[in-house]
């Protein structure tokens, strides 16, 4: 027996808002249902009662015969689309199911939730992939609705183990360690200014690392302490790394900022790796210099390469998230590439981006 309703697509009207802005909370967790569009109405195929929904006859036997329910959720290769975080109305279902299949806009849907602390999402199961002229459409819809939208061809799996690779400033943690110390060092504001453009991709980044650490020269190095024990840390880290460990998976930084703030961050979350550059102190004071090789964005992209090699980790199961420019490299590097609360020129070459949220909401890529 299946159940058919319909769904409001009449943006104007407070019915079809109310009603359709409410689906998540209507539908059951992980279970299968069809969704079909028609010119002023979404319909959604149920194998059991949807309570808020109303429910109709109309053309339920055709429903029942064109759109049997999927037994089954879509396999890792197969493609879909993760909807979660932002406005999602019926009226906006039935625009997306319209690019994603426009000549038969009939999807199989679940909501799913990676983690407890997330919201629940929508996933549709694709027909097929998606052409580069349907992800820019999708792209520029959910910029128009603040929408979160992940267009997944084939996803990593947290049944097998994998690598994740973490920028630290800005993406571990919430602040740009360089800066912090810059203010307290008593050159915030010109400090500020170079670190802005090196992450835009304005300024080379080990010229403009070099240029910002010599403005150090002469600082306390205890201020180094205060920084890290301030440092707030990125919503979601704790959560998304004990999920990720619990399941077998290496998760690593790699970062242009400084060890003092990410060996902290290995030591407190237990990572695999860090890797960042070391400010030369000499006798409690900044001399204004790093010691060694720079990490910067080449280096941060052979990390990827090097530590999957290093602990037998299939290249289809690496993910890298970042938010700068100097990020783009590793995010190139990995399967998965993840901007993170990162400029529009950094999400462009980037293949995913979570504009917005916790970070725990990258389980949202993870079957």
């Amino acid at each position: 027996m299946s159940f058919l309703y319909q769904i409001p697509t009449q943006a104007t009207t407070t019915q079809a808002e109310s009603t359709t802005t409410n689906l998540l909370s209507l539908l059951q967790l992980n279970q299968h249902y069809r969704l079909t569009s028609t010119d002023n109405q979404l319909l959604l195929v149920s194998a059991t009662a949807v309570a808020g929904l109303n429910h109709t006859e109309a053309d339920l036997a055709k429903a029942q015969r064109d759109h049997a329910m999927p037994s089954s959720t879509p396999s890792h290769a197969s493609p879909v689309l993760r909807l979660f975080a932002g406005e999602l109305s019926g009226h906006i279902l039935q625009k997306i199911l319209h690019i994603v299949a426009a000549n038969e806009p009939v999807v199989s849907l679940r909501c799913i939730q990676p983690h407890t602390d997330l919201a629940m999402a929508l996933e549709l199961a694709l027909p097929k992939p998606l052409n580069p002229a349907q992800q820019q459409q999708l792209a520029e819809l959910a910029a128009m609705h603040t929408l979160e939208l992940l267009y997944l061809p084939t996803r990593p799996t947290l049944s097998q183990p994998g690598l994740l690779v973490m920028d630290m400033d800005s993406t571990a943690i919430q602040i740009e360690c360089i800066d912090e110390i810059a203010i307290l060092a008593g050159v915030g504001a010109e400090v500020a200014k170079v670190t802005a453009q090196a992450m835009n991709g304005e300024l080379d980044f080990a010229q403009s690392l070099i240029a910002r650490v010599a403005t150090l020269k002469g600082a306390d190095s205890a201020i180094l302490a205060q920084v890290l024990a301030e440092m707030p840390i990125m919503p979601g880290l704790a959560a998304l790394v004990s999920q990720l460990q619990q399941h077998n998976w290496q998760v690593a930084i790699a970062s242009g900022g400084f060890t003092y703030f990410t060996q902290a961050l290995q030591q407190r979350f237990a990572l695999t790796a860090s890797f960042a550059n070391q400010l030369e102190i000499i006798d409690g004071t900044l001399t204004g210099k790093v010691i060694g090789d720079i990490v910067d964005a080449q280096t941060k992209a052979t990390v990827v390469a090097q530590l999957a090699t290093q602990y037998q980790i299939e290249p289809s199961q690496t993910v890298a998230i970042g938010d700068g420019a100097n990020d783009i490299p590793m995010l190139k590097a990995a399967h998965y590439g993840v901007a993170f609360h990162a400029k529009a020129a950094v999400q462009a070459q980037a293949k995913y981006a979570i504009k917005q949220g916790s970070l725990l909401q990258l389980l949202y890529l993870f079957d």
